[in-house]
Parts: C-alpha cells; sequence; structure tokens
C-alpha cells in the first residue's frame, strides 16, 4: 500500500499585491465551487489570483479573473475555461456581513489566498479599503523601519 506524499504546505497561492494596496479590515474563509480539472490544476499549483475580485450578486458570492490553467492532461473532448466565473460558499450571515460594508461604507472583496483545509479548496478574502499613493509609501517606510530595528539589535 503506498502513501501519498506529504505537503509541506497547505497554501497554493497568495495575493501579495492586495495587501500592497488595500488595507484589510477583515478576512473570510469561503469554499470554492470546482471542476475536476480545476482541483488537478490547483493540487499543481497552477493558479493566479493577482487580477480576481469578488462580486456580491443576488445575495450570492463570486469570484472573477482568476485564471486556473488547466493541466495538458486534461481530457481532449471538454475545452476548459481557465478565467470562468467560480461562485464562493459562505454562510448568510457572512454575505450579509459583506454585502452591508460594500453598499454601504465602500469596501471592496478581494482574494487573499488559496489553501487547502482538510482535502478542501478554501479561499480567503479579505474586505478592504483602498490606499493612496501616499499610504503605501508609509507603509514602506514602516517596513523598512522595522528591517533597520532588527538588524541593529542583531548587531548587538
Amino acid at each position: 500500500m503506498s502513501k501519498k506524499p506529504e505537503q509541506t504546505s497547505s497554501n497554493i497561492a497568495q495575493n501579495k499585491k492586495a495587501r500592497h494596496d488595500y488595507f484589510i479590515e477583515d478576512t473570510y474563509e469561503a469554499g470554492l465551487v470546482l471542476q475536476g480539472w480545476e482541483v488537478k490544476s490547483l493540487r499543481a499549483g497552477r493558479v493566479t489570483i493577482v487580477e480576481a475580485y469578488v462580486l456580491l450578486k443576488n445575495g450570492e458570492a463570486f469570484l472573477i479573473g482568476a485564471t486556473i490553467t488547466p493541466l495538458l492532461s486534461t481530457s481532449n473532448h471538454y475545452v476548459p475555461e481557465a478565467t470562468r466565473t467560480r461562485k464562493l460558499l459562505l454562510n448568510r450571515r457572512e454575505l450579509n456581513r459583506m454585502i452591508g460594508a460594500v453598499q454601504q461604507k465602500g469596501y471592496t472583496c478581494v482574494p487573499l489566498s488559496f489553501y487547502w483545509k482538510n482535502g478542501m479548496a478554501k479561499c480567503q478574502i479579505g474586505l478592504a479599503k483602498g490606499k493612496q499613493t501616499h499610504d503605501k509609501r508609509q507603509t514602506e517606510k514602516e517596513r523598512d523601519w522595522q528591517r533597520e530595528k532588527a538588524r541593529v539589535f542583531r548587531i548587538n
């Protein structure tokens, strides 16, 4: 009986650009409605979520713009669509909270990461406010200062 190889990380993909461009106020964990070839591609790590966003419509959440590149071994009688709209699975209470924040307070929903949890693909969604250019510079200055402090303490 062969054993499956242990994965070192359950992380599939991260959207580092979202943390740079937005102030993340709150995060939610959502399930994904995927097709079989998409799950295989996720296991191979062939996903990009940099340009993706979450659309809240008719009391449901949809992931738009995420690219899951099909594997070469995908069936030849089926034409996979790499950037199709995928439904996100959330609790009604979480959906209502997100819809209220987006409509009334001007927030945006962005995907932050894809990861595995108990064999299921999950998407971490962030409720975010956009950063201005000066906010980005301030964040970079704080990061540089923290790095410099760590360097000084390491020397001493």
